[in-house]
């Protein structure tokens, strides 16, 4: 097992199996370009990922080391937010603040998989939820004004669910 060094953007360091840090594309490709080879006690900067962040990153790649690689993405296949399994479900069960920067994480390093299983997630906390209801989950302030908003609602009234 060959171990590399991860550096967080608050300097904290990781000591990690290569394989594992290898699941993101960010890093393989750091390790290519930069020349890092296995004995390198320099560890690669990842000034974008904060340690408390980079710690549940690692432990969701750690868990899922051995899953195949996922297919390709075809386009005309429909997007399912109900498929995601028991171990992810919990891993997942945090506040949205955690949530978010493990979106941004997995974004950055480059690891699908966990970037789709956190927008699942994000979408199941949307799923059927009024606008407004979405506005309060995610603290967002609405930028019209409320006769821009019925405006809006009276031209989209043809999607909505009756």
């Amino acid at each position: 097992m060959t171990i590399i060094k991860l550096e967080s953007k608050d300097k904290e360091v990781f000591d990690v199996d290569i394989e594992i840090a290898k699941q993101s594309v960010t890093i393989k490709t750091m390790l290519e370009d930069l020349g890092i080879d296995d004995n390198e006690d320099e560890p690669v900067p990842l000034p974008n990922v904060s340690g408390a962040t980079l710690r549940r990153v690692l432990q969701w790649c750690n868990y899922h080391k051995d899953d195949p690689p996922p297919p390709e993405d075809d386009e005309n296949k429909e997007k399912r937010t109900d498929d995601i399994e028991s171990w992810d479900q919990d891993f997942l069960r945090v506040d949205q603040g955690t949530l978010f920067d493990l979106m941004m994480a997995a974004n950055y390093l480059d690891i699908k998989r966990l970037l789709d299983v956190c927008c699942k997630q994000v979408a199941n906390m949307i799923k059927g939820k009024s606008p407004e209801e979405i506005r309060k989950t995610f603290n967002i302030k609405s930028d019209f004004t409320p006769q821009e908003e019925e405006q809006v609602r009276k031209e989209n009234e043809w999607c909505e669910e009756k």
